[in-house]
């Protein structure tokens, strides 16, 4: 299979596009086509999630061998997850997918498990000389989940940007103690798209990476513009989906919903991806919360970033640019022409019009600050906590309305965001994480995790903050 750029001329072997992150002309690897999964499953439900994986991601990933990929897979998911990788917790009517058991307690583990072994694989195969250096800007989960991933792996660097007052306290903290002779996290004055903005400009600037390539040095991705990033999250829609099977709440070939957390668009594609291969999959509801570029631009067909920032309870949503959005957009007009004067729009004025046909695969819904936090307490009620990300979901749900059965991606656990859950259900305490855990036990959920409940006791070993301008010095001085 070859991946094309979104902005047309560069294609790339899967290994070559997962090594390279982005297109050298700015533009996201995508596949030319997409391969028919579902059907070519003898049974859904007799797979478990490994060997759900490896025939999802060899279908996509067809230049590794089935023992490369399959070692990867075992790496990524052999005793690295608490219990299940994806599991299915059925709450009154209300379906959740908790993707919370690993390293981080947040959904984007179950991606970034894989992708160090997927990319040093990649490495050996096209015979890359220079040592890879992730480089990666995070919205709150990504970087921590990027750096228990590649913290000393051998013959790797990573450098995690994250806005230094854009993120919740448990997650600045998970990245500032963050331990390994490979690792840079830099905290950044401005909000998670200009860290972005700024990671791409690295990718861009010819000089520094002629520089870097000198050194010894390759720049890669964890985000989500990475392909190797997006395609292992295909895997849990399908996991999902056999669960629903298992225990009764769908019936074969029955279409089921998603309704998914949504900031930089790479969670949703990947259920969009899901149904592109054959996956019975009917509306994915896109939820944003109070920065609702994404739903204002499925309802009126334009994107405009032009509008007030807002801080909230779900930062990892905090996003004005969905960089994952333009994957959708060439996949609806296969255009490259037309997103390179789409995203040129969007650098020049902020802003573009994309008119398509109505899409009932995707809409969009959204939930503010009070409604997500009156959806944490909702379903706490009903003995079941969840984190603001999965509340915006909830609310969003709620105001678009079943069609079918549903499904919530439940995005992290609720003890990354323990102050905000416990203000919701009422529950104030000095030790947050303490008090959540209590009123978790007492309803029969799981205490907090261990990778949370002793980050009071480590050290604070990253503390640089720069601003946007200054992050590729930041990286030159770390590497050379």
């Amino acid at each position: 299979m070859d991946y094309i750029s979104t902005r047309g001329g560069a294609k790339a072997t899967p290994s070559y596009a997962i090594l390279k992150g982005i297109a050298p002309d700015g533009g996201l690897y995508v596949p030319r086509e997409f391969p028919a999964v579902f059907d070519k499953l003898r049974d859904i439900c007799a797979y478990d999630y490994q060997e759900l994986a490896f025939e999802i991601l060899s279908a996509f990933l067809t230049d590794f061998t089935e023992d490369e990929l399959k070692r990867c897979i075992a790496s990524a998911y052999t005793d690295t997850f608490d219990g299940d990788v994806a599991p299915l917790r059925k709450v009154g009517e209300d379906y959740f997918l908790e993707l919370f058991h690993g390293r981080t307690a947040a959904f984007k583990d179950v991606a970034l498990s894989i992708l160090p072994y997927l990319t040093m694989t990649a490495a050996e195969k096209n015979g890359l000389r220079e040592e890879p250096v992730i480089l990666t800007a995070t919205s709150g989960d990504t970087g921590k989940a990027a750096l228990a991933a590649f913290a000393d792996v051998p013959g790797t660097f990573i450098v995690v940007f994250f806005p230094e007052d854009g993120v919740s306290d448990v997650q600045k903290l998970q990245m500032q103690t963050q331990q390994g002779k490979n690792v840079l996290v830099v905290g950044i004055d401005g909000n998670f798209d200009h860290a972005q903005s700024g990671v791409k400009a690295i990718f861009g600037d010819e000089a520094l990476n002629a520089r870097l390539h000198k050194a010894g040095y390759a720049l890669t991705s964890a985000n989500s513009i990475n392909i190797g990033r997006l395609l292992p999250q295909v895997v849990y829609y399908y996991y999902a989906y056999a669960q629903m099977l298992k225990t009764g709440g769908i019936s074969a070939g029955e279409k089921l919903d998603f309704t998914v957390p949504t900031g930089n668009f790479g969670n949703i594609l990947a259920g969009w991806y899901a149904k592109r291969t054959g996956l019975p999959v009917g509306r994915l509801i896109c939820a944003s919360n109070s920065n609702k570029v994404l739903y204002d631009f499925f309802s009126t067909r334009t994107y405009d970033k032009n509008r007030p920032f807002y801080k909230t309870a779900s930062p990892s949503m905090d996003i004005l640019i969905s960089s994952n959005l333009e994957r959708f957009l060439y996949h609806k007009c296969g255009d490259a022409g037309q997103i390179r004067r789409l995203m040129g729009s969007l650098s020049d004025g902020g802003k573009y019009d994309f008119d398509f046909e109505s899409d009932s695969d995707i809409i969009g819904s959204f939930a503010d600050e009070a409604e997500a936090r009156a959806a944490i307490g909702k379903i706490y009620e009903r003995g079941y906590i969840i984190d603001p990300h999965t509340a915006v979901a909830y609310a969003a749900y709620e105001k678009v309305g079943a069609s079918g059965k549903n499904v919530i991606i439940a995005t992290a656990s609720p003890y990354k965001f323990a102050d905000e859950v416990c203000a919701a259900i009422g529950a104030d305490s000095d030790d947050a994480i303490e008090q959540l855990s209590e009123l978790a036990e007492a309803i029969g959920n799981a205490r907090a995790p261990k990778a949370i409940s002793e980050l009071k006791n480590k050290p604070v070993l990253h503390s640089r903050v720069c601003a946007v301008g200054d992050m590729a010095g930041e990286v030159e001085g770390f590497l050379l």
